[in-house]
């Protein structure tokens, strides 16, 4: 299998990154959008303005608002598009796909509880063994100018050394894992727990707070992949704990900004607005709310965070929830 040209499916911040960061590796980058200021601004300007001003795009990376013209010419196909959109997106792809899938987007389905793999599984029919996962500790801006970045490549290991020999830059390093369901869930929960952090910050409670925030919050995220059938440890790595310091303390984190906001006391359509781009997070505890009440398992950090942004709980009385709490024994 020879990997000449990539397609990347979003031509938002993550997307335009990723084109970026691994066109070095490939003849042409092909990226697909569905704003043809955007992709007119790509080709013409070598430039995404609204997402990456200012960073020159190479010039083997061509945008297409044509999905099946990117899809066709790409031996890698990468989809980097907000989690809700993807079943609706792929639907309309008539090219039979017989290549490797990479996602790069974070989060559950809403509607169906489903992991990405699983959605692209189901939408493109294609064989499980093609399905991989992006993830781990990345601001699109820091991978875009090529800073040092590790990420972890999740999926079948034998088509996962060669996707990782290629793909390998002098910035951007792949590490392998096979738990595809566990790496999916630490790139997911880490933005619910970030907005918690966020808040907090937005408050004013401290470091020891925000410590306390991450370090409970990755037990959670730990509960979830036990769930979903994904391991504990992968948690520990680079697409749990990796991700979760980056997203929960990181300036660039949309999550964590969101929840600043929150806890200086914006209310959430203007948190929202103010941040200017997608939150994951707070579509995903959504889906988070819906686990809880359907497994009936105990995700404290995540139930206050879903009743601030959806019930009208203030940031301060979430704070006082979880202190007051029963004390327990701590658990791993």
């Amino acid at each position: 299998m020879e990997f000449r040209n990539l397609a990347v499916l979003g031509s938002g911040s993550w997307g335009t990154a990723l084109a970026q960061a691994f066109s070095e590796k490939f003849e042409n980058v092909f990226i697909w959008g569905r704003n043809p200021e955007e992709i007119d601004s790509i080709n013409k300007k070598r430039e995404n303005p609204r997402y990456l001003p200012d960073i020159p795009l190479k010039k083997n990376i061509q945008g297409s608002g044509d999905i099946n013209f990117v899809i066709e010419r790409g031996d890698i196909i990468i989809v980097a598009v907000p989690t809700q959109s993807i079943r609706d997106l792929l639907k309309k792809i008539d090219y039979p796909v017989d290549k490797p899938v990479i996602s790069a987007s974070k989060g559950i389905e809403i509607q169906s509880l489903k992991l990405i793999s699983d959605v692209i599984q189901e939408t493109l029919k294609i064989d499980k063994n093609l399905i991989f996962v992006l993830s781990g500790p990345s601001f699109a801006k820091e991978v875009a100018l090529g800073l040092p970045t590790a990420v972890t490549l999740a999926g079948e290991i034998n088509l996962g050394e060669k996707i990782q020999s290629k793909m390998n830059t002098s910035s951007f390093r792949l590490y392998l894992n096979e738990d595809i369901k566990g790496v999916q869930i630490g790139g997911a929960v880490k933005n619910v727990i970030a907005i918690a952090t966020g808040a907090s910050d937005g408050l004013g409670l401290g470091n020891n707070a925000r410590a306390g925030i991450i370090t409970r919050g990755l037990f959670e995220m730990t509960k979830v992949a036990k769930l979903f059938g994904g391991k504990p440890q992968t948690l520990y790595g680079l697409s749990g704990m990796g991700d979760l310091v980056l997203t929960a303390t990181g300036e660039l984190s949309r999550n964590r900004k969101f929840g600043f906001l929150l806890g200086k006391g914006l209310p959430v359509e203007k948190a929202l607005k103010e941040v200017g781009q997608v939150v994951e997070g707070v579509k995903t505890v959504k889906a988070i709310k819906r686990i809880v009440d359907e497994k009936g398992v105990d995700l404290p950090i995540s139930d206050v965070v879903y009743r601030v942004v959806y019930e009208g709980l203030s940031p301060s009385e979430a704070v006082s929830i979880l202190m007051n709490r029963q004390p327990k024994r701590e658990e791993f």
